[in-house]
């Protein structure tokens, strides 16, 4: 059912290293020194447009080992657009972005390859593939990567299941007979597949009712705090973000407008971020 031949590609980046005129941005508030062992993403001076209309202009945004950074911002500001220029699948038109030190800007598709075995992504909706089961979902990154028998891929799928409260039976089910939130939690379990280093999430709650969300919301915390993963949580759900969130970031007209921590976000005076956040607590 998983079986998988291939040799086993290598974990980590054996061919990478650290650009050397690298050097992580101190984070804004926070008063010890970065640590390049720790910093995961750095985005520096980041600019994109489609043709005329623009949508980075100037991003810096950075986050460490450990820690959850939830990046806020009304619709079609360029949000998800992050993620993606993350993942190497948007190249900006200029600044650097850097993943664990290295420069993904115009890297080669060998050095993205690497690169994106240490990202686990959880796609809005999941994004699970609808004609395999919920095993086969998961052990896909795997027979991709290759060189696992048939008894680690089953071993991997069934303890990633039930990292995620999930039980070993429903790796036999197919997407379409899945809830909204079981997918939400198979689409976590397919994105740690491979023990990532860091997991970006592109609003991982939208849809569900307060008590599903609130079960995704354990989840990435539990990711957090247990594998010591960096993330990126884009949503507009303003109480998931002050759940699982260490520091927040605004988004608007392709610029980070305010950057902080819970506190900083609930007290801050800018008259955007305020509207924004207490007009979505009202609507929640």
């Amino acid at each position: 059912m998983f079986r998988s031949r291939r040799k086993r590609k290598e974990m980590g980046h054996p061919d990478l290293h650290p650009d050397p005129q690298w050097s992580p941005r101190a984070v804004p508030g926070r008063d010890r020194e970065p640590d390049p062992e720790n910093r995961m993403i750095d985005l520096e001076d980041v600019h994109l447009a489609f043709g005329e209309k623009v949508i980075l202009d100037g991003v810096w945004l950075e986050v460490d080992r450990g820690e959850t950074l939830v990046v806020m911002g009304g619709s079609g500001t360029g949000k998800s657009t992050i993620l993606r220029i993350i993942l190497g699948l948007l190249e900006p038109d200029s600044g650097r972005v850097y993943v664990h030190g290295v420069n993904i800007v115009h890297a080669n598709q060998r050095v993205l390859d690497q690169v994106r075995g240490e990202i686990g992504m959880v796609f809005q909706g999941g994004a699970l593939f609808d004609s395999l089961t919920v095993g086969e979902n998961l052990a896909f990154r795997l027979h991709e990567r290759g060189g696992y028998s048939d008894e680690e891929i089953e071993r991997l799928v069934e303890e990633k299941l039930s990292f995620v409260d999930l039980e070993s039976r429903v790796k036999n089910l197919m997407p379409a007979e899945l809830s909204g939130g079981m997918r939400k939690r198979v689409a976590i379990a397919r994105a740690v597949m491979g023990s990532p280093k860091i997991v970006l999430y592109d609003e991982p709650t939208t849809g569900l009712d307060p008590i599903t969300s609130e079960t995704i919301n354990t989840l990435i915390i539990k990711l957090r705090d247990q594998q010591n993963v960096a993330s990126i949580v884009v949503t507009h759900d303003i109480g998931s973000a002050l759940t699982v969130g260490d520091r927040f970031a605004m988004l608007k007209d392709g610029h980070i407008i305010f950057e902080g921590d819970a506190d900083a976000v609930k007290t801050t005076d800018d008259e955007y971020v305020r509207t924004f956040i207490d007009s979505r607590m009202i609507g929640a």
